[in-house]
């Protein structure tokens, strides 16, 4: 330890490496230890789950010695530690003994010395891409990590310290929370009002999508890396990444780019306008988001289709939230095409979608409650960012 408490990884933690995992040994429910891959790490760290709790693959005691299985202790923080993954700063702990693959690195801290809660969130703090090798594919070595110095004050300073991020953690968590129950209470109401569109219990008037659109459905602008700008300048694109729930999340956070005024015209977005997701993988095709709120022109990509409805037939929050459904992701699968990375639907897809039609009235009555919501939402969130900012400044002060 330096003057300044400084220490270097190898010095107070144990390191642990992945396994290779033969196919013939994936895809079990059950087993005496679960075995984490790096989807796993992603899928409980975007569930908000410290701690590892979401895992698809379990082998036993006979398949860790068939496999020269390396057995991971719990609080062990483990991570990606090649290939693209590695610039998400997805982290997590173990919870019991587990494996992990061969692209994954697990860290463990000598809790006599640091904190396992100190030690997560420097961890989730530090920017493992800046120790990645630069080849085509990122990747971190071990020797790299075991140099890497953390400050290491006394337990008693550690623990202060954690209990300031453990409890605006939890405040967050329950914050996030609320905006899930939210977004259930509109999936509730769509259901007592409409019922289940795969049985249409109340016999409403179906049709073809395509023959309640005022504008035919439109793919988006295609525009090269190099024409996006990032000094405020440009137009605003909205992508895939850019709504969830069928909402756009906030406008004024959009990429930017340069294009011509004729781009502008022909793909500019306007109120009400529905964009659904053309090209992805299969999961996220048909995600789609209604357009209310613009705060200036807008453009969309080329990834997905615009279209527009009547709207004396449907109300385009009502239809939104339709489109959202397990039964138009089904008749979307039927009709994918489907290559090794992604698939894809396009205008005669949307078009033959059977939508149902309910009563105007009753669809009005839906996007009066839905604004009703979104207005809750937006306070839950205002705070959420207050939370988000606090524990940034948190994060920064104590991990720099």
């Amino acid at each position: 330890m330096d003057e300044f408490g400084f220490v270097k990884l190898k010095d107070v933690c144990t390191f642990y490496t992945g396994t290779g995992f033969p196919t013939k040994y994936q895809g079990r429910e059950r087993g005496k230890y679960p075995f984490y891959k790096v989807g796993d790490i992603s899928k409980n760290a975007q569930a908000g789950n410290k701690y590892l709790q979401l895992c698809d693959n379990f082998v036993d005691d006979e398949d860790v010695v068939a496999i020269k299985g390396n057995i991971i202790p719990s609080n062990t923080i483990v991570f990606a530690k090649i290939g693209e993954a590695v610039k998400l700063n997805r982290r997590a702990i173990t919870e019991t003994s587990c494996l992990v693959d061969n692209n994954v690195m697990g860290i463990a801290p000598d809790e006599s010395e640091m904190s396992l809660d100190y030690f997560y969130y420097f961890m989730r703090n530090f920017k493992m891409e800046t120790l990645a090798e630069s080849t085509t594919v990122p990747s971190v070595r071990k020797s790299r990590l075991e140099e890497l110095k953390i400050q290491v004050p006394t337990l008693d300073i550690q623990e202060i310290i954690c209990k300031k991020l453990n409890s605006t953690e939890r405040i967050m968590v329950k914050r996030r929370q609320q905006l899930e129950e939210l977004d259930m209470l509109i999936k509730a109401r769509f259901v007592e009002l409409f019922g289940d569109p795969n049985t249409n219990p109340h016999s409403y008037q179906t049709a073809e999508f395509g023959t309640v659109l005022i504008v035919e459905p439109q793919n988006g602008l295609y525009k090269p890396q190099s024409d996006y700008v990032t000094d405020g300048n440009g137009i605003p694109i909205l992508r895939i990444d850019g709504f969830y729930n069928g909402k756009v999340t906030d406008f004024r956070t959009l990429k930017r780019l340069i294009c011509s005024e004729d781009d502008i015209k022909r793909y500019e977005l306007h109120e009400n306008d529905i964009v659904i997701n053309r090209v992805n993988s299969i999961e996220y095709l048909g995600k789609c988001g209604l357009i209310q709120g613009l705060v200036e022109k807008t453009v969309f990509e080329s990834n997905m289709m615009r279209l527009h409805v009547d709207e004396s037939k449907l109300n385009p929050c009502y239809i939104s939230h339709f489109l959202c459904s397990q039964y138009i992701y089904q008749q979307i699968l039927k009709r994918a095409k489907k290559s090794v990375n992604q698939a894809s639907i396009n205008q005669k897809d949307v078009q033959s979608f059977v939508i149902c039609i309910p009563p105007i009235e009753l669809q009005t009555q839906f996007a009066d409650f839905v604004t009703q919501v979104d207005k809750l939402k937006v306070e839950v969130q205002k705070s959420l960012d207050k939370l988000q900012m606090l524990f940034d400044s948190l994060m920064q002060r104590y991990f720099g």
